[in-house]
């Protein structure tokens, strides 16, 4: 359980990203399954070259931030439908990824990582290490609420909420959605570059189906927690992305195939869509049955009154 809490907060790091694009800017973006793993491969050759693991991880950072901007491009400079350029960057980024690897699979065995420290003080794999991981996400989500509460956050915000009023504005809507598509991007580059380090390898097809897990962390945490407050709903998808890892851990623990996550994935996405209309169908019901109602409950409270002697 602790490891799947562990790759869990890890997660956390794509969620804060697919909860930029899919919930802020309102922007279903694909690109995500090719950034991921742009972002395992660049820190993967990165560290196999010797470059600090620091280092490698930012460099994770900065090639997701460029597969971004290439999505932007192409939506706002091409006029390129949004889920359309998503998908042409994705699959662009197969063969990037695989020239970057230069193989389809890199081992990072004997090598130095971020996680190396946490190994080697045998602190992985025990409530220390979720702590320090879910310090350092803490951290990294107050980053997030901070600067979506800027000037340039809120414009990131309008633009979601309503482009043609912020344009009113003066605001560049072509260039709010093209910086929170390589914000979203860099973060789950470097949510790859962890991943890849915490794994011991980077592998061409570990981004496949990621928008799911991604998509299956925001909305079941925020139908848990809601998002009426900016810093709930950034938390929301954290908590989100760990509840997915335990659902999944545990789902394998009763013996399930792995080869039938992605269906599981499913699911949970379908499930935790279908929750909130669930719970208004339920209000709705209530209020028409008169269940609930104070006019109900007068009714209850009065009884069967005795008839009246003439």
């Amino acid at each position: 359980m602790i490891g799947a809490v562990e790759l869990g907060l890890i997660y956390g790091v794509m969620a804060i990203g697919v909860y930029l694009t899919f919930r802020v800017l309102n922007f279903p973006d694909l690109t995500v399954d090719g950034s991921f793993t742009t972002g395992a491969a660049t820190a993967a050759v990165a560290i196999i070259h010797g470059w600090n693991p620091f280092l490698a991880t930012a460099a994770g950072f900065v090639t997701g931030f460029c597969a971004g901007i290439v999505t932007g491009l192409l939506h706002t400079k091409g006029k390129i439908d949004g889920l359309l350029a998503g998908i042409l960057t994705m699959i662009a980024l197969w063969s990037v990824n695989l020239r970057i690897m230069d193989k389809a699979n890199l081992p990072l065995l004997r090598t130095d990582t971020v996680i190396t420290p946490l190994r080697e003080a045998k602190l992985l794999g025990t409530w220390a290490s979720v702590g320090i991981l879910a310090a350092i996400i803490v951290v990294l989500g107050l980053v997030i609420v901070w600067f979506l509460s800027t000037d340039l956050g809120l414009s990131l915000r309008a633009t979601g909420d309503n482009g043609p009023m912020i344009t009113s504005f003066g605001v560049s809507t072509d260039f709010t959605k093209t910086f929170t598509l390589a914000l979203s991007n860099g973060l789950v580059g470097m949510c790859g570059a962890l991943v890849a380090q915490y794994q011991g390898f980077a592998d061409i097809s570990m981004g496949i189906g990621l928008i799911l897990v991604g998509l299956a962390s925001v909305i079941m945490g925020q139908a848990i927690f809601g998002q009426r407050y900016l810093w709930v709903a950034v938390f929301a998808v954290v908590v989100g992305a760990v509840l997915y890892r335990l659902i999944i851990a545990a789902a394998l623990n009763v013996g399930l195939d792995p080869n039938d996550m992605k269906a599981v994935t499913a699911i949970l996405v379908v499930l935790a869509l279908l929750l909130p209309r669930w719970k208004l169908l339920q209000g709705r019901f209530r209020r028409n049955s008169g269940v609930g109602s104070p006019a109900a409950a007068a009714l209850v409270d009065a009884g069967p009154q005795p008839a009246k002697e003439a």
